[in-house]
């Protein structure tokens, strides 16, 4: 069964989230708490949204789906981008991983959502495979960049003027929401 992930899911779905990052030879890197992610799926302002995954037979929850909306310029609407699928390895196999992409599809769908778009290791042979049974186009012309740390915080240190909660951009508008002080 896949249902929306509630406020009660938050402390299994950080769980996955390091085992999915421990699969991904990068556990030490998860900094992310409870309290982030309940604000983040259940606050004011939600910056995600995720799925739960339970098997059938046990009720027990056997992977999620975390995901986001974005915008593409070019086509003018918005979009889905899937920040993480992950599926229990005892549960692997039991078509966890297919439904969850099925009801994200139908998401996009309904919303009209004209993109689905995620990230996979290049490593990662056996979620490639699978993504292939599926149809997955892979956009091997691109290159995903990243800017954090310390560059990040050169860069913006090079803004030309700082940004605060009353600061509007040139010509008026919007920066867009501003965490809060």
């Amino acid at each position: 069964m896949i249902r929306a992930a509630t406020e009660e899911d938050v402390a299994e779905i950080r769980a996955m989230i390091r085992e999915l990052a421990d699969y991904e030879r990068a556990v030490e890197q998860v900094r992310t708490t409870e309290e982030q992610l309940r604000e983040a799926l259940f606050g004011e302002h939600p910056a995600a949204f995720a799925l739960i995954a339970e098997d059938d037979g046990t009720g027990r929850v056997a992977g999620y789906a975390l995901w986001f909306p974005r915008f593409s310029t070019w086509t003018g609407t918005r979009g889905m981008h899937l920040e993480d699928l992950y599926v229990r390895p005892s549960a692997r196999g039991g078509g966890h991983g297919k439904a969850l992409l099925a009801f994200l599809a139908a998401i996009c769908e309904r919303r009209g959502y004209e993109r689905f778009e995620w990230w996979v290791l290049a490593w990662n042979e056996p979620t490639i495979d699978f993504y292939r049974s599926l149809g997955v186009e892979f956009l091997d012309e691109w290159t995903v960049c990243r800017l954090s740390g310390e560059p990040l915080a050169e860069l913006a240190a090079r803004a030309p003027v700082a940004l605060d909660r009353t600061s509007a951009p040139p010509g008026g508008g919007s920066y867009g929401p501003l965490p809060r002080q």
